[in-house]
């Protein structure tokens, strides 16, 4: 006896909870990087801090990558047509690398001008940065580093890469200005090399957040497997049911921030169909139920002889 069980979640046709949530974070996001574009730009001018005007141009640089964490969010969130039968959450793992090229772009940056800094060597009657530019670093640092762990937290409740991609260009931004903070500062006691130092180890960060959100993105793109815990916790959750003698095979995969799965249990060969498809239902709406992420699932039931008889 074989039976096979498919099924698919549908969109709703409105913003699920999770797109409302990661939009919500991400407007967040902008908001606060605007005030911090414009707070950090007076106090590079005001307080003459070159490294301060381009902090503000890195934060304004993440009020854009918001924006495209937003655009993300809501193309994947698109219902499936007939032209996108499997739905769009793919479009997620494009704005993710979409924003990890953006934020390798941004580390180069940083650490290039680093470098022609050290090569041209301190300005001559160069004047020091005022006491203005300092705060506005420390302010920058502690906000751009409360906004990272909120967006953090926020991205991995509701799993999206988009999302997880925008916490660490706020890291980022925390660790520019945590640079321009040393280089002021250095400035203020007189190395003036401090801030190109400093810059050189923020590119160094900066780059392998990026290379990291880019693995991420691409794993998800080319249908990689889950972590071997969630695995686990699945083939669990289908043992636990009453009549699922075994799991012959499990499968699973990533699709964007959703996940597919395609599963043959064993089950009593001598039941009626309607029994063994009783079972696959319930397999299938208790994996449902315990793993919201998963999109679609799939279930092969195999018939097991009874002990009784093949002895």
């Amino acid at each position: 006896m074989n039976l096979l069980h498919i099924s698919a979640h549908s969109g709703a046709g409105t913003a699920s909870a999770p797109q409302r949530e990661a939009e919500r974070t991400s407007r967040i996001g902008i908001g606060v990087d605007l005030a911090l574009t414009a707070f950090k730009l007076l106090a590079g001018i005001v307080a003459h801090s070159g490294a301060m005007v381009s902090d503000a141009v890195h934060s304004a640089s993440d009020a854009f990558s918001s924006v495209i964490v937003i655009l993300g969010v809501r193309a994947a969130a698109k219902d499936s047509d007939r032209e996108h039968p499997y739905g769009h959450e793919r479009f997620e793992c494009v704005a993710a690398i979409v924003l990890s090229l953006i934020l390798a772009v941004t580390g180069f940056s940083i650490g290039l001008n680093a470098v022609k800094a050290i090569a041209a060597g301190p300005a001559e009657n160069a004047a020091a940065p005022g006491i203005l530019a300092l705060v506005a670093a420390g302010v920058s640092v502690l906000v751009k580093e409360g906004m990272f762990w909120f967006t953090r937290s926020v991205a991995r409740r509701i799993g999206s890469t988009a999302l997880m991609a925008g916490a660490w260009h706020h890291r980022s931004d925390a660790l520019s200005s945590v640079g321009a903070l040393l280089g002021i500062l250095g400035a203020r006691l007189g190395f003036a090399a401090a801030d190109a130092l400093a810059s050189l180890v923020i590119c160094v960060f900066i780059e392998k957040a990026a290379l990291d959100i880019f693995r991420d993105a691409v794993g998800r793109m080319v249908d990689q497997a889950c972590d071997a815990e969630t695995e686990e916790a699945i083939r669990r959750r289908a043992l636990d049911i009453e009549g699922v003698k075994s799991v012959d095979l499990l499968q699973t995969r990533t699709f964007g921030s959703r996940i597919y799965v395609e599963m043959e249990i064993g089950a009593d060969g001598s039941m009626t169909l309607f029994d063994a498809h009783r079972i696959a239902e319930t397999v299938h709406d208790s994996i449902e139920t315990a793993f919201p992420q998963v999109k679609h699932i799939m279930i092969h039931v195999n018939p097991v002889a009874d002990e009784a008889d093949g002895a």
